[in-house]
């Protein structure tokens, strides 16, 4: 008869880990996909002068995206990845698999408020956007001296 230890702090502490792993995936954004819509992958960062973000969009061309911001400082990215016309008379092709996604595409990011609006600048090569968005210096918060009478 083999004998088993069980050691239940142990058991509590992988629990507790386990939890903060998906409360700390819940901070990162929920990013579901819902049918055959296609939601390229981004990568965001920054350092102290600049903010960057770099979609992959394989397979779409820079005239299919549209890059916008707004006086509320939410970057829009959309455009659409165009897939096969399977109702096509020229496409006589019987489709055995499609697992990639196509379809259009809306990416919104709320950026912080020291962008300037005048020093954005968007890149397409080989498929992978970038865009990087230059930061200005917030304004201080302005002090006015009162006189007390």
């Amino acid at each position: 008869m083999a004998y088993i230890s069980f050691d239940p702090l142990r058991v509590v502490e992988q629990f507790a880990r386990k939890m903060q792993s998906i409360s700390n995936e819940f901070e990162k954004g929920v990013n579901m996909d819902f049918g055959n819509g296609f939601t390229p992958r981004v990568d965001i960062n920054e350092d102290s002068k600049k903010v960057y973000l770099t979609f992959e969009l394989p397979g779409i061309k820079k005239e299919d995206v549209k890059i916008t911001i707004n006086d509320e400082n939410t970057l829009m990215v959309k455009g659409i990845k165009v897939g096969p016309d399977k109702s096509s008379e020229t496409d006589k092709r019987t489709y055995i698999r499609l697992e990639r996604k196509y379809g259009e595409f809306n990416r919104s990011f709320k950026m912080p408020d020291n962008i300037n609006h005048n020093s954005i600048e968007a890149n397409f090569n080989n498929g992978v956007l970038n865009i990087t968005l230059g930061k200005i210096e917030p304004e201080k918060p302005r002090e006015v001296e009162i006189t007390v009478k």
